[in-house]
This record gives structure tokens, C-alpha cells and sequence, in this order.
């Protein structure tokens, strides 16, 4: 578990980055100061994305799962998804837009769709 990244992933992260440059979408920043450290923030279109590893946000699309100390990966995966869940809901209080993409996603190539709804909101304001 230790060879698992908990941020600056760059296999999935530098996938969307390259996305962002070859679709021509500006605007957006990385380490931004807001609640969850979301991975990409659209800052004046308050729109926040967060890349979820697919084992420690609970997505079972592999159906990984240690067989030492089950238990506490099974808390730690519980703690994370409702963490996920108050981020996401104080955010949308406040005005935010927040698109959450799983790793799996990312690494098919089927994030894109998703991406662009939610970008389309307000395409002109971040495309040349």
C-alpha cells in the first residue's frame, strides 16, 4: 500500500492536464486553497474537480481489496466516501459546482463526456 500515491498522481492528473491543453479549456488551477484540496479548480467559474483513486474513494470497478487488515481498509474507504460526501455538499452550499472523476475513468478515457457538461455550462467563459 505504501507505493500508492495519496496526490499528485500523475497517471491520472497529467492525463486531464493534457485534456484541458488539447481541448483549449483555460482557466483552471491546481493547489488551489479550498475545502478538500480539490485536484483542478475553475476559480471564477466556481467549479471544482476532484480526480477520486478508485480504491481509497470506494469505487469498486476492480473490486480490489487487501487481505491484511481488511477491517481497517474497510473504515478507512467508509471515512473517505463520507468525507467525499460533506466536502462536496459544503462546497455546493456555497456555490461551487463539483465534478468528481474516477481514476478509472480517467485512465479510459470516459471522463470526457462528463467534463465537458459541466464545462459547457459556461464554455465561452474559459475557451479562447
Amino acid at each position: 500500500m505504501s507505493q500508492v500515491k495519496s496526490k499528485r498522481n500523475k497517471s491520472t492528473e497529467m492525463l486531464l492536464i493534457t485534456f484541458f491543453k488539447a481541448s483549449g479549456i483555460k482557466g483552471w488551477r491546481r493547489s488551489y486553497p479550498l475545502l478538500g484540496k480539490p485536484d483542478f479548480v475553475f476559480p471564477k467559474l466556481k467549479i471544482a474537480i476532484f480526480t477520486d483513486g478508485c480504491f481509497w474513494h470506494g469505487h469498486d470497478c476492480r473490486n480490489t481489496r487487501p487481505e491484511q487488515n481488511k477491517e481497517y481498509w474497510a473504515k478507512k474507504r467508509e471515512r473517505n466516501i463520507m468525507r467525499d460526501q460533506e466536502v462536496t455538499d459544503i462546497l455546493a452550499q456555497k456555490g461551487w459546482n463539483v465534478l468528481r472523476i474516477w481514476e478509472c475513468e480517467i485512465k479510459k478515457r470516459k471522463f470526457e463526456t462528463k467534463l465537458q457538461h459541466i464545462l459547457s455550462l459556461r464554455e465561452g467563459e474559459i475557451k479562447n
